[in-house]
């Protein structure tokens, strides 16, 4: 039983990085003034999360793979990044929720040493 919850939880962190992505295209394309502004913001902003996330967090594929306090700076960021454009955006209540399905997340990998 354990283990599926184990595993259940690594799944909700897949969906939450999906989540961050959608998230800041999300709140690209909402905050533009025009269609070019928007389409630059709407794909430049989930692009540059891509390669942070690519470079430095990736599980088993970063370039720079962080751990310590530099790996939980780097997530909070990351994760809050996602949380802080829904709420930029003015989804303030699926901002919240996101921040919270983190936070539980990611005090369960840390319980479960994920």
């Amino acid at each position: 039983m354990l283990s599926l919850a184990k595993n259940a939880n690594l799944l909700v962190m897949f969906l939450l990085e999906l989540g961050v992505l959608a998230s800041t295209c999300y709140w690209g394309f909402t905050v533009g003034q025009n269609w070019p502004v928007k389409l630059l913001l709407g794909l430049g902003a989930p692009a540059l999360f891509i390669v942070v996330w690519a470079v430095f967090g990736a599980a088993n594929g970063a370039q720079i793979p962080l751990t310590g306090l530099a790996r939980v700076a780097l997530e909070v960021l990351w994760f809050g990044g996602g949380a802080a454009a829904l709420v930029m955006a003015g989804r303030l209540t699926p901002g919240v929720v996101f921040a919270a399905v983190y936070v539980v997340n990611a005090a369960l990998r840390v319980l479960w040493k994920q």
